[in-house]
């Protein structure tokens, strides 16, 4: 069985109400003015004036019928999403606090003696609290790109130092099994702006791009271009598996991971390319996803050149 919100509940009852109140009543009256206006066709009287004031009234009651939905619609649909959203975040805080609690059990209780399994488990609950630490730092910092795009910088930012400080958050990301980025970028490039957010979307793609290929003859390229109409395409292109057609339209959606990576068991939240698609809107931006199975993934950013004054 289905859970909806009470939020979705009441704006469901409001958009049936408004329907029953408002649209019912104007097609009624629609077909009243259409009679009178073909009762009065012959001349300009009573009949005539009081169709075309009908149809009047009715189109803006139609007008205002359609608007109203449309509003309501709009309601409902982001208090579905602020429940996916919820759920979605209480799963996933579930399993770390799971494990945590059964290991402080454990220890509460004594059940464990032996100095080096008690390490083990210390060591356990220390990435387990490290994995809610990154969770939750990952939820906050979705939620202050899509709530308070407006706050960033909108300053002019050099491609080439948005590069610089990408590679060294996923070079930091990537310690254990290092991965050469091939860079391409054209002189002299500059984007408009937060420089911090944009840096954090490169280097979002650039983990993905390193975590889901394979180790063996692993390439990542990182491409910065001059597009038509002032633009700037920022790529990040890998020669991985790619992703199947069906997962496509859901990758940018929060919490939702590919299937490759569920079954590699590989870690992750599911948030990395929601915060890319957050900070790219909140630039006013577009971001693209081209992919083909088993030829790699790219992803293309599009943002507004920004030259300095």
């Amino acid at each position: 069985m289905w859970f909806r919100a009470p939020a979705s509940i009441q704006l469901r009852r409001a958009q049936l109400t408004l329907m029953l109140a408002t649209l019912l009543p104007t097609i009624l009256m629609t077909a009243l003015g259409v009679v009178l206006l073909v009762a009065g066709s012959g001349s300009v009287n009573l009949n005539l004036v009081a169709g075309v004031l009908l149809l009047a009234f009715c189109t803006t009651s139609l007008t205002g019928y359609i608007l109203g939905s449309i509003f309501v619609s709009r309601g409902a649909s982001f208090a579905r999403v602020q429940n996916d959203f919820v759920n979605s975040v209480s799963h996933e805080l579930r399993t770390p606090l799971t494990s945590i609690r059964m290991f402080i059990e454990t220890l509460k209780e004594e059940r464990i003696h032996d100095p080096g399994e008690r390490r083990q488990i210390l060591d356990v609950l220390f990435r387990e609290v490290q994995r809610l630490e990154g969770l939750v730092d990952r939820v906050i910092e979705l939620s202050r790109f899509e709530t308070s795009g407006s706050s960033l910088m909108r300053g002019p930012v050099p491609v080439s130092e948005l590069f610089d400080e990408a590679i060294q958050a996923y070079e930091a990301a990537s310690i254990q099994n290092p991965t050469q980025v091939e860079i391409d970028l054209d002189p002299d490039l500059f984007v408009r702006g937060d420089r911090t957010a944009l840096s954090l979307a490169i280097s979002n793609l650039l983990v993905n791009a390193w975590k889901y290929t394979p180790n063996d003859q692993r390439r990542i390229w990182l491409t910065g271009r001059r597009a038509q109409r002032n633009r700037v395409e920022i790529t990040v292109r890998d020669n991985g598996p790619g992703i199947p057609r069906g997962e496509r339209q859901r990758v940018f959606d929060e919490f939702e991971r590919g299937q490759a990576a569920v079954d590699a068991r590989k870690e992750g939240s599911g948030l990395g390319l929601a915060i890319v698609r957050a900070i790219v809107e909140a630039h006013r931006g577009k971001v693209e996803l081209r992919t083909r199975s088993g030829r790699g993934a790219e992803f293309r950013i599009r943002l507004r050149e920004g030259r300095p004054a």
